[in-house]
């Protein structure tokens, strides 16, 4: 009988040899790729590979994006020394240091400080932030002794978000971000597999990767900085599917925050649009009134050696001098032929049963220092001011009525 390799087997098997069978079956040393006592091989079962076994490496561009500058959302503190009199200055408007007070950066862009009003600040860097509200603090009359300082930034961060322990949003601070510094705020990485792990980082548009089993290897990957708006995903596949939704979700938080903006500003500026067409029709209501007089206005009036005989309308809710009426333009006294001497004002009673009563004040402006009496003399409703003429104008104007009468007899004799 033909020995077989099962023969064999049994042949060479000891009782106190181990069971393990040796392996009967081997390629052929010839071509093809047969086994010897059971013909060809089947073919292998097709496993598609659904991921590659390398990631690209593309790093983001080394930017740097200059000071910080004061955003939207960003809380503010003016604080000034704890001792001296700039504290009583500025009681109730900066805070001390050991009880500051913070302002956030409104829609518009500004603060609203007490007794100050709103102070434009985003866009600007501390440095000009402070030299912005220095000058307004001078405007109005406030000791600008202070100094500004962020106590929350609230306008420029970067979201993270995947495979870490807590998604979240770290904010960009006055320093640098890095990448290792937003994972560990975040909580870490929580990836099993991290040979087709990566992080990716959208741009402006611009999708950038990091293969995680390079992030520790190679120097200087965790020292990436990370920029005011990026989005970091961790991703545990290839396909970009979950980092696609994650940043799309991103964007469109983005967006919905700057339509809601857009939305206040459109709507503060409509109110302040309102509010200003109401001022300007009243005003405009105002000065009808007075141009067509339907006002219920106060006069003085101007008589005598003045330079236009009229009324002097006073002010509304203010009060008028002496001053004001003879130096408004075209009131002034005729130095030709008012006599300085002589400047009246009167008054009369308004009371009915002195009727006809008139109190006159009389001032000589020959002597200078009485002009200083001038803006301290108020005037009242209906009085009139008065300007004698001079002696000589009462004598040149009768010869100039006798001369043309005496020169016309002449001509008929």
């Amino acid at each position: 009988m033909p020995m077989t390799a099962e023969t064999v087997i049994q042949a060479n098997r000891s009782p106190f040899q181990p069971q393990t069978l040796p392996a009967v079956f081997s390629l052929t040393a010839g071509s093809g790729s047969g086994l010897r006592g059971a013909g060809a091989l089947p073919e292998p079962p097709s496993i598609p590979e659904n991921r590659p076994n390398n990631l690209e490496l593309r790093l983001p561009p080394a930017i740097d994006p200059g000071p910080y500058e004061v955003g939207i959302g960003d809380v503010v503190l003016l604080s000034t020394p704890s001792s001296g009199s700039t504290v009583e200055e500025l009681s109730g408007l900066l805070a001390a240091q050991n009880a500051r007070q913070g302002y956030t950066v409104q829609d518009d862009g500004s603060i609203n400080i007490p007794n100050v009003g709103r102070v434009r600040i985003a866009g600007l860097t501390i440095e000009d932030a402070e030299a912005e509200l220095f000058q307004r603090l001078v405007e109005n009359q406030i000791d600008p002794t202070f100094s500004l300082e962020i106590a929350e930034f609230n306008s420029r961060r970067v979201s993270i978000g995947g495979a870490v322990a807590n998604p979240t949003v770290v904010p960009v601070s006055l320093t640098p971000l890095y990448l290792e510094e937003a994972l560990a705020a975040a909580g870490g990485i929580t990836v099993q597999d991290q040979d087709f792990a990566s992080i990716r980082l959208y741009r402006e548009g611009t999708l950038y990767q990091i293969p995680l089993n390079q992030l520790f290897s190679q120097a200087g990957l965790t020292r990436t900085r990370l920029l005011p708006g990026d989005a970091v995903f961790v991703d545990t596949e290839f396909e970009l599917d979950r980092a696609q939704d994650y940043f799309q979700q991103q964007i469109l938080l983005v967006e919905t925050r700057q339509r809601a903006r857009t939305t206040a500003l459109q709507e503060l500026q409509l109110e302040v649009n309102l509010r200003r067409a109401d001022l300007d029709e009243a005003r405009q209501n105002f000065r009808d009134r007075i141009d067509l007089g339907a006002d219920n206005r106060d006069y003085v009036y101007l008589a005598g050696e003045v330079g236009t005989q009229s009324r002097f309308a006073l002010p509304f809710e203010s009060r008028a001098t002496l001053a004001d009426a003879l130096f408004d333009a075209g009131n002034g006294i005729d130095t030709a032929t008012g006599d300085v001497s002589q400047i009246y004002v009167l008054r009369g009673s308004k009371d009915p049963r002195e009727f006809g009563a008139v109190t006159a004040w009389h001032l000589d402006g020959r002597s200078a220092g009485n002009f200083a009496l001038l803006p301290a003399f108020e005037l009242r409703p209906d009085d009139i001011i008065f300007i004698a003429q001079q002696p000589v104008t009462r004598w040149d104007r009768a010869v100039s009525q006798i001369v043309p009468t005496l020169v016309s007899v002449g001509n008929q004799l």
